[in-house]
C-alpha cells in the first residue's frame, strides 16, 4: 500500500509542476518576480479550469503525504 502511495504521489507531484509552470507561462518576469500588478485580471476559460485542477491536485498531494506519514 505505501509503494502505491509513493507513486501516487510521484504522478502528482509532477503533474503539479507541470500545471504551475503552465500558468506562469506568458507571465513577465517582473509580474512574475511581485512587479507589474497594476490590473485585476479575472481567470475565464481554459485558465480557470487550469487553476481548478492546481488546487485538487495539490489537495491529494496533501492527503496521500498524511496518509503516507501515517503508514510509516
Amino acid at each position: 500500500m505505501k509503494h502505491i502511495l509513493t507513486l501516487i504521489q510521484i504522478i502528482v507531484s509532477v503533474s503539479l509542476v507541470a500545471l504551475i509552470i503552465l500558468q506562469a507561462k506568458g507571465v513577465g518576469l517582473g509580474r512574475a518576480w511581485g512587479g507589474g500588478g497594476e490590473f485585476y485580471k479575472s481567470r475565464r476559460g481554459i485558465e480557470k479550469i487550469i487553476f481548478q485542477i492546481t488546487i485538487v491536485l495539490a489537495l491529494i498531494f496533501l492527503i496521500t503525504s498524511i496518509f503516507n506519514l501515517i503508514l510509516s
